[in-house]
């Protein structure tokens, strides 16, 4: 099955640089090319792409609001968001994830490492780059967070469909968790299914993002003993 990708980067040179590298990969098609926010979501209602490879800091409407309306926008088909940034501890990052990006890739890093990325977002499965995406989500949350918006979904996990939930925030897949709680590995995956229906999350990513901006886990992971002692 090939995964339709959409580029949205206000630089030309990465633009092409990212659509020859994409285009290479049998499993991998460049549906099209976005210069800016507003022509982002303008493409990605049109060409209905898997995965949106989006820039955050772009002039007119930024890879935030481009992020938020395309994943709200039912007609788009719910394409997952890779966010590229420079730095990885970068407000623009958790924002963008909190409007509902799937992850996100560091420039900096081989641009091989993009297809790995874009296959990851594409099948909705662990982070990426899970020891990074932790420290981010958790220096912003200890910031931000918002428990009054969270406990009432909090308090419908069950106790084992908790300690799923601070391992997913810990950043590991289904066969560690199932590993870790000494289960199979479909029991796993239901567990998890179940967490996403409950918190009304697309992946695991805003499930992490729940995590820890709801203080149902601290900043190394660890799971709270119980709902009202969010704080």
């Amino acid at each position: 099955m090939t995964t339709k990708v959409l580029i949205v980067d206000d630089q030309e040179l990465l633009r092409t640089a990212f659509s020859s590298l994409i285009e290479a990969e049998d499993d991998l098609q460049v549906v099209g090319q976005a210069t800016d926010g507003k022509e982002a979501v303008a493409l990605a209602q049109r060409l209905l792409p898997d995965v949106v490879v989006m820039d955050v800091r772009m002039p007119g409407m930024d890879g935030i609001e481009a992020t938020r309306r395309i994943t709200a926008a039912e007609t788009t088909g719910g394409p997952r968001v890779l966010i590229l940034t420079t730095f990885d501890l970068d407000e623009y990052v958790f924002e963008a994830l909190r409007a509902g990006a799937s992850g996100f890739a560091l420039k900096s890093r081989p641009l091989d490492e993009l297809l790995a990325a874009i296959r990851i977002v594409a099948a909705g499965e662990a982070l990426l780059a899970p020891s990074v995406t932790r420290r981010l989500i958790a220096h912003f949350s200890e910031r931000d967070r918002r428990p009054a918006e969270r406990r009432a979904d909090i308090e419908r996990l069950t106790e084992r469909e908790g300690e799923v939930l601070a391992l997913i925030a810990r950043g590991m897949s289904n066969t560690e968790i199932a590993d870790n709680l000494h289960v199979s590995l479909p029991t796993a995956k239901t567990h998890v299914s179940r967490i996403l229906a409950k918190l009304g999350a697309r992946d695991r990513t805003q499930l992490v993002v729940f995590a820890y901006e709801g203080g149902f886990v601290t900043s190394n992971g660890q799971l709270l003993d119980a709902p009202n002692q969010i704080a």
